[in-house]
């Protein structure tokens, strides 16, 4: 299969950037903009950091970041040779890309406060298929239009109710990086996000950093909120929740291949993330897709 790649873009003194990427895997790791991004993924799965939080992300969903909000998507390993492809549209823009007071009018204040709402990180999980569909009206050389397209997918998502939309982190103060902090944990975040599966220790993210260990823990736990263990574990139990509702794979089989090395310590980490036991998590799912269960439970 041929890979393209495709990028539509705004000259440099327009209101707003369209993007469309389609390429084997994301490659934008630990970053984070000084305006507002909207992405549609429209094919690929995996993890994806964004905040304070770790979560699966599947194709179709529509996620959308504050300035300064750190994010990374990372696809899921595909076996050699596979055609994997990761597709996604994105739109970058100011708060004030249309004029310092435009969000003012009253007409256009619940878009205003999506715009803030946006500050913590947005997953939007219920979606209405018209905003899919303009997505792709978007086209190079039609500014004017694509600026009307723009405000009618902000419009129907601020239209979303609360019980909608997911929230990605709990305080955007303590979420918000500097440069700085994004090239020094870029390194660590891709060590793990690519090694959650095998064995990872602090040491080796320290040495990353260029930091001693017990000076990059504190460092860690300052910026991210969450010791480095529970970065690790965050990780490695959102992998477990996809293999569990995905596979009929065996609790044990899912623990050690999720980097877990003892099924005791795999489910009470598994039960504080979730809030219920990895076998009581996949009966739950099963029971909420009775009429078309994607898989039957094997050795569990």
């Amino acid at each position: 299969m041929k890979v393209s790649y495709r990028h539509i873009s705004t000259p440099e003194d327009a209101s707003f950037v369209i993007k469309e990427f389609c390429q084997p895997r994301f490659t934008n790791t630990f970053h984070f903009h000084h305006g507002h991004e909207l992405i549609l993924i429209v094919k690929s799965a995996g993890r994806m950091y964004a905040g304070n939080k770790v979560m699966n992300y599947n194709e179709g969903e529509i996620y959308m970041f504050g300035p300064g909000l750190v994010h990374c998507f990372c696809n899921n390993s595909s076996p050699v040779g596979a055609d994997e492809i990761a597709h996604a549209i994105i739109v970058q823009f100011t708060e004030d890309f249309i004029g310092k007071d435009f969000f003012e009018k009253l007409e256009l204040r619940k878009i205003k406060e999506l715009m803030q709402l946006s500050e913590y990180g947005i997953k939007f999980n219920k979606i209405s298929p018209v905003v899919n569909t303009l997505f792709f009206q978007f086209q190079a050389n039609q500014q004017m239009k694509n600026l009307i397209i723009l405000l009618q997918i902000l419009d129907e998502l601020s239209l979303q109710g609360r019980e909608s939309v997911q929230l990605l982190t709990d305080d955007p103060g303590k979420t918000r990086y500097k440069d700085a902090d994004s090239k020094k944990l870029e390194p660590i975040f891709k060590y793990v996000l690519e090694n959650y599966a095998d064995h990872v220790d602090s040491k080796s993210a320290a040495s990353l950093a260029c930091m001693n260990e017990a000076a990059f823990c504190r460092y860690f736990k300052k910026r991210t909120t969450k010791t480095f263990s529970q970065f690790v574990n965050e990780i490695r139990i959102s992998h477990a929740t996809k293999l569990l509702i995905g596979t009929g794979n065996g609790i044990s089989e899912i623990c050690y291949a999720c980097g877990f090395d003892n099924i005791s310590y795999f489910n009470r980490q598994f039960k504080i993330y979730q809030g219920k036991s990895p076998r009581e998590y996949r009966k739950a799912f099963i029971e909420s897709n009775v009429s078309t269960p994607s898989f039957r439970p094997t050795g569990s």
